[in-house]
């Protein structure tokens, strides 16, 4: 079946990809049924309320899925799913899966401005989301998406209280019937690898988030290779500390890891001693993480007090890893640390644990599948040759096509020739290894988000007593990157800090948007151009942060 808005493979290339097998030709739910299969009784995944061996997640995945058909859900329906580090994302997640549907993943910090857009933008029909996580209550968030969304029919509330007018995701698993017929309705309803499997949202030029359109083909040539390349096997107990909805931990954690046939231990704590504790306790090997979450763990005052012993490797992204923060990791952990690149369209790059310290301090190591091609163009267009700096893009069967509706963005964002182009500068030397040396894009890397400072500039601009904002990066040692605002009041105003966040969240914006510092200002700077010069307050806030000794 075919989704309207969404860009097919080119023939010859599915062609080729399926010819030489470099797609596998399976779906999530035959992977989850392989591993069912062949090990039935090992354990599959761990978090805070369950452990479910492969037969149990099975299931449970099947009984989901059943509830969910009698729900309604069709296939091609798009079903928001908004969850944290529970068991019940991934039970959600590939129950929706068997049935055809189409999850669209969305992280827990998402709020109202967010989930609205995303919803639109899909035509979500059903939405899969907690009631309560944190200090976070839901209810009035759901209630207002669903008043601006009325196509969505289905709320379906996880680890909450029955409530009239929402479904409740425990009692249609509780309730449903795993017999023969309904097996075969699920059966029925497989969808052909070549589907889509799920939209994952993106950043990007537009600011508000894209939908990448993932097919199962796609993804799962991802997760073979990835897997392969940071060896994650039947034998790998695989950390989940990043939120599951974000495509490091999601496509190089999860579907690695259950492609694989291994366990998976999710916990939505990310302070250090609780990642210690549990890495000491599961007997963590690998950890999937953003560099934040390295620099939390080795700098930890009472780090000696745990056994790590089983740890055997980092796999670390969505950031950049210091040589110094690297060297720390290996000295004090012991372990491999895998330098990593990707994103959401389905790039992925890694250092091995045969590279040595240099390769990895210095590069994002190389394509974790080697069918895709990696190259740098200048702006004409023209491929560059070896160690010269360009932009970086991309083709291959583990790439998707294009986003979701959004012609005139695809438009921009691929080559005539079909690449796509990731907004990334960089280097591929002879051997094929990548450096970055910057970002085309106006992004902030925050602990492994990528933030949109165009958009909280929009945001912000609203405010009456604003007359001119500017958001920038602010380097940071353990997040890499904070949001730092620079703001212009308007002639005759007196803002506050407490103002401006107080502002953001009556927008309705999350917590992701708001600025840790703002520099308020009598004047902007700005280019000969008239043009705020961002560049000249980059170097004010880091000279700022020099002179107070926060400065990494």
């Amino acid at each position: 079946m075919n989704l309207e808005g969404i860009i097919p493979y080119k023939e010859e290339d599915a062609e080729k990809y399926n010819r030489l097998r470099w797609w596998p030709g399976l779906t999530f739910g035959d992977i989850l049924d392989k591993a069912a299969d062949v090990y039935p009784e090992k354990e599959a995944i761990v978090d805070d309320t369950e452990r479910l061996t492969y037969a149990e997640l099975r299931e449970k995945t099947d009984r989901l899925a059943i509830g969910l058909m009698d729900l309604g859900i069709q296939p091609l329906d798009r079903v928001l799913l908004q969850l944290p580090n529970w068991h019940e994302f991934v039970v959600a997640y590939f129950a929706l899966q068997k049935i055809g549907a189409i999850p669209v993943i969305l992280i827990a910090r998402y709020r109202q401005y967010e989930i609205n857009h995303l919803a639109r933008l899909s035509g979500a029909a059903a939405w899969i989301v907690a009631e309560t996580f944190k200090k976070t209550d839901f209810l009035p968030i759901i209630k207002d998406v669903v008043a601006e969304n009325p196509r969505i029919k289905n709320v379906i509330i996880t680890r909450g209280e029955p409530r009239k007018g929402y479904q409740n995701l425990e009692a249609l698993i509780h309730n449903a019937e795993r017999n023969e017929s309904n097996r075969h309705r699920l059966a029925v309803c497989r969808p052909d690898p070549m589907e889509v499997a799920h939209m994952g949202p993106t950043g990007g030029t537009t600011g508000l988030p894209k939908i990448a359109p993932r097919t199962h083909n796609a993804v799962l040539c991802k997760a073979e290779y990835s897997a392969r390349a940071c060896e994650i096997s039947h034998e790998t107990v695989c950390l989940i500390v990043a939120p599951a909805a974000h495509d490091l931990p999601f496509a190089n954690g999860i579907c690695t890891t259950i492609f694989a046939c291994g366990e998976l231990v999710m916990m939505n704590q990310t302070d250090p001693e609780s990642i210690c504790r549990i890495i000491q306790t599961e007997k963590i090997d690998t950890v999937i993480w953003v560099p934040t979450m390295t620099y939390r763990v080795v700098n930890y005052e009472r780090l000696k007090d745990f056994d790590l012993g089983s740890l055997k490797r980092i796999h670390a992204g969505a950031g950049v890893s210091t040589p110094e923060l690297i060297h720390d990791a290996v000295d004090k952990l012991g372990c491999a640390y895998l330098s990593g690149y990707g994103g959401t369209e389905g790039m992925q790059t890694l250092t091995r644990t045969h590279s040595d310290m240099d390769t990895i301090c210095r590069t994002i190591g190389k394509p974790t599948c080697p069918y895709d091609t990696y190259k740098v163009i200048d702006s004409e267009g023209n491929v560059l040759p070896p160690n010269a700096p360009g932009e970086l893009v991309v083709k291959g069967p583990s790439m998707f096509t294009g986003y979701y509706n959004m012609p005139e963005e695809n438009a921009k964002v691929f080559t005539e020739d079909g690449f796509f182009r990731t907004g990334d500068l960089a280097m591929i030397d002879e051997t094929g290894y990548i450096t970055l040396s910057g970002r085309l894009k106006d992004m902030i890397k925050r602990g492994g988000e990528s933030i949109f400072a165009p958009e909280i500039e929009k945001l912000i601009s609203g405010h009456t007593d604003v007359a001119l904002v500017a958001v920038v990066g602010m380097p940071d040692p353990e997040m890499g990157e904070r949001i730092c605002a620079y703001i212009e009041p308007a002639e005759g105003a007196v803002l506050t800090f407490d103002q401006i966040i107080g502002y953001l969240k009556d927008q309705g914006a999350s917590v992701l948007q708001y600025p840790e510092r703002i520099e308020f200002t009598a004047k902007m700077p700005l280019t000969p151009a008239g043009k705020i010069n961002k560049r000249a307050i980059r170097e004010d806030i880091a000279e700022k942060l020099k002179s107070s000794g926060k400065a990494r």
